[in-house]
């Protein structure tokens, strides 16, 4: 069975099956996970004041000015473009992805009447066709499904990520499933030690500085301890591919995600692992990058075994970063 890891140390340890549905949620993109839509008119007018208050939050100038500085040189000129749509909420555009558990027509049909359509055609060969995220060009959320108690088992050291994850596996799994869902909260850099080539497929979605929520941090004091900090992700991040390679059973498959736009955290950390483990090679995502280049706007200048989303007005997915690796 596949191991998602997730976060580790004092910033979260690796966790299983965190936001299931990521897929559409990381393109930052955040998804909502659709079961059925119960939600009244009441509800959704609820929402959207909940929304049109999260978007009058201020940005933090701190990070700004740290971002301006970084991402004016590693992606230059694109990133004037890639700022105005950070720093506007109001055009974020958000995706919706349907629970193969429990699928309703009525759902579906209902995302079509609003003008939703499938990221990807149903005649593409890069997904299942048991998987079906809708998005909608114009900005807007699909109302949130409410909580629906079950069982839980998952790895994730943070207290309060714990409780999301928790939360959102019990709205999408069905309980006959969840015990086939293992339980831990352990320290992710720890796993590939405990379960040697245990797992057949790991994602490591790891600790980043998420360009998105950074830059809306209302507390300048925590923002400015949170960039002062940023230098240790990488290493980070590369324990945590350490341990998730220990994880692997030789073939094995490694995806290794992140939302945030800097070079260190992403391209870097990867390198460094190409670089110096000898057991593991890079796997070509050309196709999937031509299959999603229709739908989300991916940088130039990267390797084939990576994608990096930028958000520009109209897609304004992202920032999102994915590489894949296999254990030899």
């Amino acid at each position: 069975m596949p191991l998602p890891l997730g976060r580790a140390g004092p910033r979260g340890a690796m966790h299983a099956l965190r936001r299931l549905g990521r897929l559409a949620r990381r393109l930052r993109g955040w998804v909502d996970v659709c079961r059925r839509r119960d939600t009244h008119s009441s509800a959704e007018e609820q929402l959207e004041t909940k929304t049109e208050t999260k978007l009058q939050k201020k940005i933090c100038q701190v990070v700004l000015s740290h971002f301006e500085k970084q991402y004016s040189k590693e992606l230059g000129e694109v990133w004037n473009s890639i700022s105005q749509v950070l720093s506007t909420p109001q055009c974020w555009q958000y995706a919706v992805l349907l629970n193969k558990f429990n699928f309703s027509s009525e759902v579906e049909n209902d995302l079509r009447l609003k003008g939703y359509r499938l990221i990807f055609p149903e005649t593409s060969s890069c997904f299942r066709q048991s998987l079906k995220c809708y998005i909608s060009s114009s900005p807007g959320r699909f109302p949130a499904q409410k909580h629906r108690a079950g069982l839980l088992h998952c790895n994730e050291y943070d207290h309060l990520r714990s409780r999301w994850l928790k939360q959102t596996l019990e709205s999408f799994i069905p309980e006959s499933l969840m015990s086939l869902i293992t339980v831990s909260q352990l320290d992710g850099r720890q796993i590939g030690n405990l379960q040697p080539e245990g797992f057949d497929k790991v994602l490591v979605d790891a600790p980043c500085s998420n360009d998105r929520s950074w830059l809306f941090c209302s507390n300048t004091q925590q923002a400015t301890l949170r960039l002062a900090q940023r230098k240790a992700l990488s290493a980070i991040q590369i324990q945590l591919l350490r341990s998730a390679i220990k994880a692997l059973r030789p073939g094995g498959s490694l995806v290794y995600s992140t939302c945030t736009l800097s070079k260190a955290e992403n391209g870097d950390v990867v390198t460094h692992i190409l670089d110096s483990c000898s057991n593991v090679c890079p796997v070509d995502m050309s196709a999937l990058a031509s299959s999603a280049s229709q739908e989300f706007t991916l940088a130039s200048g990267v390797q084939q075994h990576e994608l990096l989303v930028l958000p520009e007005r109209g897609k304004a997915w992202g920032p999102m970063y994915v590489a894949k690796l296999k254990k030899m």
